[in-house]
């Protein structure tokens, strides 16, 4: 079994369990979207020695757990499960993936908002189309899935390129490529 060098945080039992299924990791559960002071305090510490790439469902409350997390601790990356593949009995989550799309996720994880590494402007996405007309959510979320991003609005999306250095040239592509 694989050993996976950073710590992963998810949502509930049923995550952690379907990751140590096939993936030898350290696995912080938030036990819902309440994370408590404890979990925030331990990763702030495992954070100044080990890497914390955060894994939640692409919900509302994964988001939110997200945005705690990343107000109170520097440094994290993100992993994002394409909704569409993580779908099973009505169900939408982290435990309702497969292997390979949490696989996929975690080799695409990204830095949170406190790290730049690109020049794109808002001025560039509403050249590009992607914030400011009636067809931008639906070329975002073209965007998203082709470069592993996550559900965003204009202002997340501008972060999330910036943060893994995305150019010019690659977000074109990334549009016009079908």
């Amino acid at each position: 079994m694989e050993k996976y060098p950073a710590i992963i945080v998810v949502e509930g039992a049923t995550d952690k369990a379907l990751i140590r299924s096939f993936l030898d990791a350290d696995i912080v559960i938030t036990n819902g979207s309440e994370v408590s002071r404890e979990t925030i305090e331990y990763l702030k510490n495992a954070s100044k020695t080990r890497d914390i790439v955060v894994l939640t469902d692409p919900d509302s409350p994964g988001k939110r757990i997200r945005d705690i997390l990343d107000s109170n601790i520097d440094g994290l990356m993100h992993a994002f499960v394409r909704k569409e593949k993580s779908i099973k009995h009505h169900k939408v989550g982290v435990a309702e993936s497969s292997k390979d799309e949490i696989l996929l996720a975690l080799s695409k994880a990204i830095p949170s908002k406190n790290v730049i590494k690109g020049t794109l402007t808002m001025t560039d996405l509403f050249e590009l189309g992607l914030v400011g007309n009636q067809e931008s959510t639906k070329l975002r979320e073209k965007v998203q899935k082709k470069l592993y991003l996550g559900h965003c609005n204009g202002k997340a999306l501008l972060q999330r390129l910036n943060s893994l250095g995305i150019d010019m040239e690659t977000l074109r592509k990334a549009i016009n490529d079908d």
